[in-house]
């Protein structure tokens, strides 16, 4: 190879390197709209998320055509990328449930979640899959929601391009990193992937060995810290950094599995100076730093 034909490879790699998009090359933060002050407009709701050092929006599902407009607009004035819809019918209506009726609700929920998404620009709907109760057995929330999801629900995502990301969260259900990893193998879908919360399994588990287990599966990752006391049986949820994670093997851990996408916060809401202390937490967990 002669000295022109080496720089021109050169170039061409470093031409094709900064057209990937962002979120393939760095992970970047992002903020649950209902942790923004309420009394706001959505526009306002996000200049104080921008201004606060953020840089995308998980919005939850919204019915009206006329709000949906109007989120994608302040989305749009900001310049804030909507990246995900957290769907919000799935407690009141989930899809394991044995009643026909509650489960075409959360269908309808889902139906209108995905196409939020598609409206915003979101490439992913955030799901709990199903709910173990006193009714429903764990072995009938299982089969149950991943019928529905495989036959109602994946059509409608592979049409509109928007990934089902199911959520392990405290329902009883998907209880181990590997029953996890199963679940989405077995619904074999480039549509369905995982959305993984950091603090939902330190409960019963290692957050760092659940990123480790999924691997590529994870679509989306929320942030959170939690704090338990075992001695007393206490527990509280906790800003990021106060909790008992164990961030930096969290963050080895992401990187290990290549995760490049976005990273939420879902912790408490507050005003512009406490955003501000958050997104910089989060920056210092991205640096490799502990987030306080």
């Amino acid at each position: 190879m002669d000295r022109r034909t080496f720089l021109q490879t050169i170039a061409a790699g470093v031409v094709a390197t900064s057209a990937r998009p962002i979120a393939e090359t760095a992970p970047r933060k992002a903020v649950l709209i209902s942790m923004l002050p309420k009394e706001l407009s959505y526009a306002e709701r996000f200049r104080v998320a921008r201004d606060a050092g953020f840089d995308a929006i998980e919005m939850q599902t919204v019915v009206r055509e006329d709000e949906a407009a109007e989120v994608r607009d302040a989305a749009k004035r900001t310049g804030l990328r909507i990246h995900s819809v957290m769907n919000m019918d799935h407690w009141r209506f989930p899809l394991s449930s044995s009643d026909p009726a509650v489960v075409s609700r959360s269908v309808a929920g889902m139906d209108t979640s995905l196409r939020n998404a598609a409206l915003w620009g979101a490439d992913a709907v955030l799901l709990v899959p199903a709910v173990v109760d006193q009714t429903t057995s764990y072995r009938d929330a299982w089969t149950r929601s991943q019928q529905v999801i495989r036959e109602r629900l994946l059509p409608l995502a592979r049409e509109l391009k928007v990934i089902v990301a199911v959520e392990e969260v405290w329902n009883k259900f998907l209880l181990s990193p590997l029953e996890f990893a199963r679940y989405v193998d077995e619904l074999d879908s480039p549509w369905l992937k995982a959305y993984f919360d950091v603090g939902n399994v330190v409960f019963y588990g290692y957050p760092q060995d659940w990123i480790r287990s999924l691997g590529a599966r994870i679509a989306k990752v929320h942030l959170k810290d939690f704090h338990l006391d075992r001695p007393n049986g206490r527990f509280a949820w906790t800003n990021l950094g106060d909790g008992d994670i164990d961030w930096l093997d969290v963050r080895r851990a992401f990187d290990e599995v290549g995760y490049r996408g976005y990273f939420t916060t879902e912790v408490t809401g507050g005003d512009t100076e406490y955003l501000k202390d958050l997104a910089a937490r989060v920056d210092r967990f991205l640096a490799w730093q502990k987030p306080v």
